[in-house]
């Protein structure tokens, strides 16, 4: 008897997602020969905080960035113990997603538990009653009956695994199709986001250093609006529309990071400049600068007072031995 049929989700490549893929490629390709050290120094922890920050909002959390940043630096922050059990979980779990493999189930489980933790019972397993997608009186989405749960997240699981689809349109197919079967009691959304993310990474690093979570929860009412439309079209090409015009959004943001509003132009060039660890004479010559005072009042001073760069013998500042890199670095 033949075997099964091997599980493949309803998906069309339209034109629109032809021509995002092809845009986001371009953008990958051009941050990748500018290299790490030409975006903003601390990106990758910005994005780290907007990412949580975004994806925790959709789901109700209140906490800004500021708080985020302090939790994240182990500072006391008087706010809802939830709210800040759910930005301590985002946390561990944003540290670690890398090192998890997209289409390992036991992965997945764990991601859920470190989400999930001390927030519901089950944390890191699936549902085990039906769930549902309800806006105040409005049932939105009744996920799949308990009993496939298991079974759907397999053939998912799966179909990742061996897909050939662009890992653009392959991440964005998968969110919508977990968000579809719903396999938890909660943290589906959040999850479902994270790994999507992770996908991404695994395709192009560039991708940990930009939230995408944080365009989506700009776009929260477009996002449910793109579950819905197809869901009803029983397609995931509105969907994938959607997220990968999020997926670029959020790339022509890192494209052009900002530091800090406050950041002249000369301490923009420094960060732009500055490769390893260098000695202020070594980054003067690479600004093509003379002055020493005026590189130390409009350059290096300013960099430093700001936390951007950091001394590499910070107790002995007039060292001849002295460099300078990037924080984070």
């Amino acid at each position: 008897m033949p075997g099964k049929p091997l599980y493949e989700p309803p998906v069309t490549i339209t034109p629109a997602i032809l021509g995002l893929v092809a845009d986001i490629s371009l953008k990958v390709d051009r941050l990748a020969t500018r290299g790490e050290s030409t975006l903003d120094l601390r990106l990758r922890r910005v994005s780290q905080v907007r990412s949580i920050k975004g994806t925790l909002a959709i789901e109700g959390n209140t906490l800004g960035e500021e708080a985020i940043t302090a939790i994240l630096e182990g500072k006391r922050v008087v706010a809802p113990l939830r709210e800040i059990q759910e930005v301590r979980n985002a946390i561990a779990a944003y540290d670690v997603f890398e090192k998890w493999t997209p289409h390992d189930e036991a992965d997945l489980l764990k991601a859920h538990g470190l989400l999930m933790s001390g927030l519901i019972d089950d944390a890191g397993r699936y549902r085990r009653g039906g769930v549902g997608v309800i806006a105040g009186s409005q049932v939105l989405h009744m996920a799949p009956p308990v009993k496939r749960v298991r079974l759907l997240m397999g053939d998912l699981l799966n179909w990742l695994s061996r897909t050939g689809l662009h890992p653009l349109v392959a991440g964005s197919v998968f969110h919508y199709e977990f968000e579809f079967i719903h396999p938890f009691t909660d943290g589906n959304g959040r999850l479902g986001r994270l790994w999507q993310t992770l996908i991404l990474c695994r395709w192009n690093p560039c991708f940990a250093r930009i939230s995408m979570e944080s365009i989506v929860h700009a776009h929260q009412e477009g996002y449910y609006r793109a579950l819905r439309e197809a869901t009803k079209a029983a397609d995931s090409a509105p969907f994938v529309e959607f997220m990968l015009a999020m997926i670029l959004e959020a790339m022509e943001s890192a494209a052009s990071p900002q530091v800090s509003p406050q950041v002249s132009p000369q301490v923009k060039r420094l960060l732009e400049t500055l490769t390893g660890e260098m000695s202020g004479r070594e980054i003067m010559e690479a600004l093509g600068l003379t002055d020493r005072k005026s590189f130390r009042q409009r350059y290096l001073a300013p960099a430093l007072d700001a936390g951007l760069i950091e001394m590499t013998i910070p107790d002995k500042p007039n060292s001849h031995l002295q460099k300078y890199r990037l924080v984070g670095t």
